[in-house]
């Protein structure tokens, strides 16, 4: 069998992890006759290597299977979690809080992890924060019902602290596939701890917010969590700018002044 090349490689191997993600594990190859093997090592030894920003021709160029059951695969990702005992944040928890929303929302909001509210209820932003992030969605001209909403750890930290690296490490993959089977339009990272996890980078919110990332097919945008601003109003004004920015991108129009 003729050998890949290494960024042919590099990309099966991310193929494959996608979709023993998505709870996929057999795979079976076909028999290459010997002519037809000798024409697939001669057009890989010519391919041009794929960038990092995916241009040039890959076999992989073309999107992800789309998933036509959005619910079942959610609810497949939560019989995956179980009653999860991971990593140290299921110690004291009451309920798991795995996402709410529309299966096929063009929006997606991720904040960090639930807070006592959350935790009782078993439904991300609830409490005050959620109060807030209702608003902030009619703000846009939608309702709670027409996006998606999850966190980064679906567990609540004791006494509402910071996630530590490697819970959110551990949770994160959860999250990452249910990214893939909703498929947003846009995501809205909420705060500098989804922010860093879903962008692997450790910047500062005035560094991270104010421009687009590209992050599995969909635009990434970065604004203040609402727990912060209700900590600080102040920043209502420039958490409203980066809404702002997200509307124009969704065509959506204002329902509000700014």
């Amino acid at each position: 069998m003729p050998k890949l090349n290494p960024a042919m490689k590099k990309q099966l191997i991310a193929r494959v992890n996608y979709y023993r993600e998505m709870g996929i594990h057999d795979f079976y190859r076909r028999p290459v006759e010997e002519g037809a093997a000798l024409e697939i090592a001669e057009s890989d030894a010519e391919a041009e290597p794929v960038t990092p920003s995916g241009s040039g021709t890959s076999l992989f160029d073309s999107p992800l299977p789309v998933i036509t059951d959005k619910p079942a695969a959610l609810k497949a990702i939560r019989e995956d979690i179980g009653d999860c005992t991971r990593c140290r944040l299921h110690k004291g928890r009451k309920n798991i809080v795995f996402g709410v929303g529309n299966v096929n929302a063009d929006l997606m909001f991720v904040g960090e992890g639930p807070g006592a509210d959350e935790d009782e209820q078993g439904e991300p932003f609830v409490g005050r924060a959620g109060q807030l992030l209702n608003n902030m969605i009619a703000a846009m001209g939608l309702k709670r019902s027409d996006v998606y909403i999850a966190n980064v750890v679906k567990c609540r930290p004791p006494q509402n602290r910071t996630p530590e690296r490697d819970e959110c490490d551990t949770c994160s993959p959860f999250l990452m596939r249910q990214i893939e089977i909703i498929r947003p339009k846009v995501i809205v990272a909420l705060g500098a701890v989804a922010a860093k996890n879903l962008l692997a980078v450790n910047d500062s919110m005035a560094n991270l917010r104010g421009r687009w990332y590209e992050f599995k097919g969909a635009r990434l945008a970065v604004t203040y969590h609402p727990a912060f601003l209700l900590r600080d109003p102040r920043q209502k004004k420039e958490a409203w700018k980066d809404l702002q920015m997200v509307m124009k991108y969704l065509g959506l129009k204002t329902a509000v002044s700014s």
